[in-house]
């Protein structure tokens, strides 16, 4: 499947999913650094840049299956004020449901703050998805949080899939059906410590940088300024992490998170950020600003494969419906009388005529038929009038 990533950051998206057989045909960044890491990790991905300018973009429309994105968040949540889609970062939502009705993709994953959800009183998150449903799309959303998808941050995302089709499809790509029945206990046990996955490499630390002892490594969780607790879990990684620490971790004496253990958190790579940029190494400013902006990979990661799970599914169902109404047409001496009026020297060159001319918005089934090539044709052929000559 081709995917066009927009706010594409330091590529979230195509670290989740390039692995998963996903095509990235190009991305859309402003940002001097994030632009320079998709341009080290992903050199022939084109950067449109600009969102707004996507007017300008040279792509191919018809070839693109996937859109996905996450606009600005300032403007949706607390710290940014709220002002929503009155703010012209919050607008860049909108300019990215423009972008989905003018490429058409089948598939659309949007991520936002949870904020979003309550943003002018639901009104601006309202807004959004009707401009969804106006272009054709249905939807459906979840809060997902990362502690739950393998690294220990608490980072709780909405995330949107849209589809253009069934509103089943798009539930089924966030909903487990268990997780649907209301009778899920709690598990009761204590999460994981975060001490053995982290490898420190501070000057004070006691072996320099081999794995440390979980009892070495105690981190402490922000809980307002100068609060802080005991936990298990990180707190989200945040842009702003490049001036102030927010969590620490206490090992002989408190440092705070590495931009190495920033990128695990977030599941990249290590030195996933770790860049020549502007002729040196990239500063740890810069490395936990991008960061802090970025989508957590482990949860993008499980919503692609569970895309491609529901579209294999759509696509055998399709391709079901259109041969048994393929059937029914061949076995119909009206439309085997029509297609007997197309030009041909036989029965499947004028079925070919007549399926080119089909508008697949008038009929998608039948349009099905047409997208499964002529090589079918025979095959059904042959079961519905027992095989022999076209004649």
């Amino acid at each position: 499947m081709n995917v066009l990533s927009v706010c594409s950051g330091i590529g979230a998206p195509e670290c989740a999913w390039t692995p998963l057989g996903f095509k990235f045909v190009g991305a859309s960044e402003i940002e001097p650094f994030p632009s320079a890491v998709l341009a080290s990790h992903y050199p022939d991905v084109p950067n449109f840049g600009d969102l707004n300018n996507f007017d300008e973009w040279n792509i191919d429309d018809s070839a693109i299956s996937v859109i996905v994105g996450g606009t600005p968040c300032v403007s949706f949540s607390v710290a940014g004020l709220r002002r929503g889609l009155d703010d012209e970062r919050g607008n860049l939502s909108l300019t990215f449901i423009r972008l989905c009705q003018r490429v058409d993709p089948e598939w659309i994953v949007w991520e936002n703050v949870p904020g979003v959800l309550s943003s002018n009183s639901g009104k601006d998150f309202g807004a959004f998805t009707g401009a969804l449903s106006e272009i054709g799309y249905s939807f459906a959303w979840r809060v997902l949080d990362a502690q739950f998808f393998g690294v220990p941050q608490r980072r709780r995302r909405v995330f949107l899939v849209g589809y253009r089709g069934d509103w089943r499809y798009p539930a089924a790509v966030l909903f487990e059906p268990q997780g649907l029945r209301g009778d899920i206990k709690k598990s009761g046990k204590a999460g994981k410590d975060i001490a053995p996955t982290v490898v420190c490499g501070s000057e004070h630390s006691r072996i320099g940088n081999q794995r440390v002892e979980a009892e070495a490594l105690v981190l402490q969780r922000m809980r307002g300024f100068g609060d802080y607790t005991e936990s298990n879990h990180a707190s989200a990684l945040k842009a702003r992490d490049y001036k102030d620490a927010t969590d620490l971790i206490i090992q002989e004496r408190p440092r705070r998170i590495m931009p190495i253990e920033a990128e695990r958190l977030q599941g990249f790579p290590e030195d996933y950020t770790k860049i020549i940029f502007r002729g040196k190494f990239a500063s740890d400013s810069q490395r936990y600003k991008a960061l802090g902006n970025s989508m957590a990979v482990p949860v993008l990661r499980w919503i692609g494969e569970r895309i491609l799970q529901c579209d294999r599914v759509e696509r055998e169902q399709s391709e079901i419906e259109a041969r048994e109404f393929s059937k029914k047409l061949l076995a119909s001496e009206t439309f085997r009388a029509r297609v007997e009026e197309m030009p041909g020297k036989n029965f499947g060159e004028k079925y070919s005529a007549l399926l080119a001319h089909i508008n697949p918005t008038e009929n998608p089934i039948l349009a099905r038929v047409k997208q499964l090539d002529n090589e079918a044709y025979h095959e059904w052929n042959t079961d519905t009038f027992g095989g022999g000559n076209d004649e």
